[in-house]
């Protein structure tokens, strides 16, 4: 028997308003969950967070308690569940740091010609994990996997950025006994008291003659510093005027990155509030 044609119209109705009530349900679930995202919560203040009456609240609130979501606290009210803290360890692991980076710093290589690199602390050293070289006409000698010091590459300097003074000297005098620096303490630690200031820091041909670069440090969902970018080029490329204006450019895209980790600002000191690490007595 032929189905009318008003018929199947009110079928395909049917299906199209449960698919927009499912839709409907699976959005306000997640306003109760984003609700509950500051703190403990009453069921009255959950409705008027979200809009909804009590009885509707109460319904949704007891699903996700039922899958974990949410938690339910006799006289106090609803916080968030176990099953989030499940899912956002997973989401952690599949942040994998050079994947999530590489389009930036295509991107940022793209912009500016110059080679960029990627790396993390490791063991003392910065790991240099991904390199996308420049369009110019110069070699840099450095190798996705190889280690550098941390006290001459700008990129080291960028890792470094949110530790103490006391633990700057540590590390300078460390690698200061493996290596001399063409640095004095003094003015090596002067310099980073102004790169902590300013959230990048300068390789001023430290590491390597006539190389300069000018690097970011990446940031987790915490704040913490968990990596660094860093753009480097010939000094021919990179005169003070260049120097003053790359930064920027440099911060925007580990910023870039940070975000894709979950940090998000004010989770770390800002560039222009960024108290200065605590000073070390004068040796």
């Amino acid at each position: 028997m032929r189905q009318s044609t008003s018929t199947r119209s009110q079928g395909i109705e049917a299906r199209d308003g449960t698919k927009s009530s499912s839709s409907q349900t699976l959005l306000r679930g997640l306003d109760v969950i984003e609700a509950a995202a500051d703190g403990t919560i009453s069921l009255t203040d959950l409705a008027t967070a979200v809009g909804l009456n009590r009885s509707t609240t109460h319904r949704l609130a007891s699903a996700l308690v039922d899958r974990q979501y949410l938690n339910f606290l006799p006289r106090d009210g609803y916080t968030l569940g176990p099953k989030l803290l499940e899912l956002g360890f997973k989401a952690q692991q599949q942040k994998d740091l050079p994947r999530v980076a590489r389009p930036h710093l295509e991107a940022l290589a793209a912009a500016t010609e110059d080679t960029i690199h990627l790396g993390v602390m490791d063991n003392g050293r910065a790991l240099y994990l991904d390199k996308i070289p420049g369009r110019r006409r110069i070699e840099i000698s450095s190798r996705v996997g190889e280690r550098q010091p941390l006290r001459s590459t700008g990129l080291g300097k960028a890792l470094l950025l949110d530790e103490t003074e006391a633990q700057w000297l540590e590390m300078f005098d460390a690698e200061e006994r493996h290596a001399p620096s063409s640095l004095g303490r003094e003015i090596w630690l002067e310099r980073m008291r102004s790169y902590a200031t300013a959230g990048h820091a300068f390789d001023l041909e430290e590491n390597e003659d006539r190389i300069r670069c000018v690097a970011a440090p990446i940031r987790d969902v915490g704040g913490r510093v968990v990596g660094a970018i860093s753009l480097s080029s010939a000094a021919q490329y990179m005169d003070d005027h260049r120097m003053s204006s790359l930064p920027q450019e440099v911060r925007a895209t580990a910023e870039a990155i940070s975000r894709e980790l979950g940090w998000r600002e004010g989770t770390a000191p800002s560039v222009a509030s960024a108290p200065r690490p605590k000073r070390s007595p004068r040796t």
